[in-house]
């Protein structure tokens, strides 16, 4: 019995010549090799099947009974063999039905998704989208390639990451657009005598918590929010104050009417990147991917 460790794809496409040839100087000239190459090969191949394979006829070397039934398993195997040879590691946006799940903050869901939702649709029809948490489970997911992609400030990942900058934050504050006190400027005693809303999640809340702390600011937050959901309405209809990134108070801003002040202390500036695993650094689609994303939103 012949193992697979003995399977030599050379001697198979000798038998293939063989087969179809039926004759050693043809198979030789099919294959571009000499005629002893055939004939030592056909004596390797009768050895390992342990049948003669192709006996000396007048109409040429015919098979026998054992070659007829291992030809189409062999044909099989080097049809699959050439496939996987001429395949190359190409990802056709245009042709593509799969689906890129992207780990993202939900600020992230009203600033950069739509923009991403709308590229896709231009570039890849068939291609479907799907917003995820930025987790505790987001590394492993990103590893696994349960994730493609993650989007936002994520100073937690680890070796194993590829990072690209997409574009810097800084922070301005909003307000109703008939504030009753705060017109066109604000200033940082306006700021410490109004009233707050405060977004409970996110690293650039963080940023803006330590910045107050650190200035020594008084700052009164009436309402604490988990997240974006209702924030324009909310400010619309009250004289709160809010301070979000540029990215996602500009847009608030413009969504529901509202007034953008410049913030009257300095909160450091943060980046907001493109995370990957090392994994999935040189795949195609994922490649095809980030560069969708660094062309939508990376400076210049």
């Amino acid at each position: 019995m012949t193992s697979l460790e003995e399977i030599d794809l050379r001697l198979l496409r000798i038998f293939e010549a063989m087969h179809a040839k039926r004759h050693v100087t043809l198979a030789a000239e099919e294959m571009g090799l000499s005629q002893p190459t055939i004939s030592i090969g056909l004596g390797k191949l009768r050895k390992q099947f342990s049948d003669p394979l192709f006996v000396r006829t007048n109409e040429g070397m015919q098979p026998t009974s054992r070659a007829d039934a291992l030809i189409g398993p062999i044909r099989d195997v080097l049809h699959s063999v050439r496939h996987i040879c001429e395949l190359e590691a190409t990802f056709d946006p245009a042709s593509a039905a799969r689906r890129f799940r992207i780990c993202m903050t939900d600020a992230s869901h009203i600033t950069l998704l739509p923009q991403i939702l709308a590229a896709v649709r231009r570039a890849a029809p068939s291609v479907t989208l799907e917003a995820a948490r930025i987790d505790q489970s987001m590394p492993q997911a990103l590893q696994s390639g349960e994730a493609d992609l993650a989007l936002g400030l994520i100073p937690s990942l680890e070796t194993g990451f590829y990072q690209q900058t997409l574009f810097r934050q800084d922070f301005i504050c909003l307000t109703g657009p008939r504030h009753p006190r705060i017109k066109k400027s604000l200033t940082l005693a306006q700021y410490q005598a109004e009233e707050h809303i405060g977004i409970v999640s996110g690293t650039g809340q963080q940023l803006l918590e330590e910045a107050v702390k650190q200035f020594g600011l008084q700052r009164r937050v009436m309402l604490q929010l988990p997240g974006f959901l209702g924030l324009t309405g909310i400010l619309a209809a009250s004289d709160l104050i809010v301070t979000l990134p540029r990215h996602i108070g500009e847009t608030l801003a413009e969504l529901g009417g509202l007034r953008v002040h410049a913030c009257p202390f300095p909160i450091p500036p943060f980046f907001v990147k493109q995370h990957w695993h090392a994994r999935y650094h040189h795949d195609m689609a994922n490649r095809w991917l980030r560069s969708l994303c660094a062309g939508l939103f990376l400076t210049k």
